[in-house]
């Protein structure tokens, strides 16, 4: 071999190895759990309930429920996004509460104290035995569910959504597809070939049958507001669309701020 072949060899390998090592430790570039969660009462829910429910591939997921007082008028079963855990979700659960709505914040597997490692078809599992464990509920009507889903979440809340049928869906800060976003963040990439975890959320929504909520930052960083309105565009009605102002991904007023909490209100007002 010449020494000029062995160079490019060497120059070809670099990046080929570079493209190994993403495909293999590409998931650690997507979720972002935080392991230790405080009791409920530290993050100000000192009433909520414990829960715990098994997957189908045998994992038990933690939770928190969150009563209301009378009966409610929805119980809104909570999807996070991809860092954190429930206990980021405190205040949005609080506020949901304080509009007489029963909720639910758990954690995907790996996150939180749960055991496994999250994956598009895993989070899907954990998303149905979310809401499998709710219809065992006396306190829970399952014609009575809402899905809030934010970033991530929302993809999940989607896929759910299509199979099983929410009474309403909220979508904050949803894409159109991960590889969408891989596309933003790493353009030099070939992220549609190289992704395990891909999230069609553009093709699913259009088989949503029940009202839809998307609200959205135009400040945008992590989720260009474009593609949450393309995805809105392609859900069919009824559905609503709220815009909040100088808001990027991780402001205080995307988690469970006024003008989002107001529109929810006034959402659910027309769910029947």
């Amino acid at each position: 071999m010449t020494r000029r072949m062995s160079t490019t060899l060497g120059i070809l390998g670099v990046p080929a190895a570079l493209l190994i090592l993403i495909w293999f430790a590409q998931r650690r570039l997507i979720y972002f759990p935080t392991p230790d969660v405080p009791p409920p009462h530290v993050v100000g829910l000192p009433d909520a309930q414990p829960i715990t429910f098994d997957t189908s591939d045998g994992l038990t997921l933690n939770g928190w429920f969150l009563r209301t007082e009378g009966s409610p008028r929805f119980t809104v079963l909570v999807f996070n996004g991809n860092a954190g855990n429930r206990a980021h979700r405190a205040d949005l659960a609080a506020a949901l509460r304080a509009q007489g709505l029963a909720v639910v914040v758990f954690d995907y597997r790996g996150f939180g104290e749960n055991p496994g490692a999250p994956t598009e078809s895993g989070l899907a599992a954990d998303a149905r035995a979310a809401r499998a464990y709710l219809e065992t509920r006396q306190d829970v009507d399952p014609a009575k569910l809402v899905y809030f889903g934010e970033s991530l979440g929302a993809a999940v809340a989607v896929e759910l959504a299509v199979t099983h049928t929410p009474a309403a869906l909220i979508l904050r800060s949803p894409f159109t597809s991960m590889v969408d976003v891989g596309r933003v963040h790493y353009p030099l990439l070939p992220v549609r070939l190289l992704l395990r975890d891909r999230y069609p959320s553009i093709s699913r929504v259009p088989q949503v049958r029940c009202p839809l909520l998307v609200v959205a930052g135009d400040r945008d960083s992590v989720v260009p507001i474009a593609q949450s309105r393309q995805l809105y565009a392609a859900a069919g009605s009824p559905k609503a669309l709220e815009v909040v102002e100088g808001a990027d991904h991780n402001d205080e007023a995307l988690f469970a701020g006024d003008q989002m909490m107001r529109a929810i209100a006034r959402f659910l007002e027309q769910v029947p």
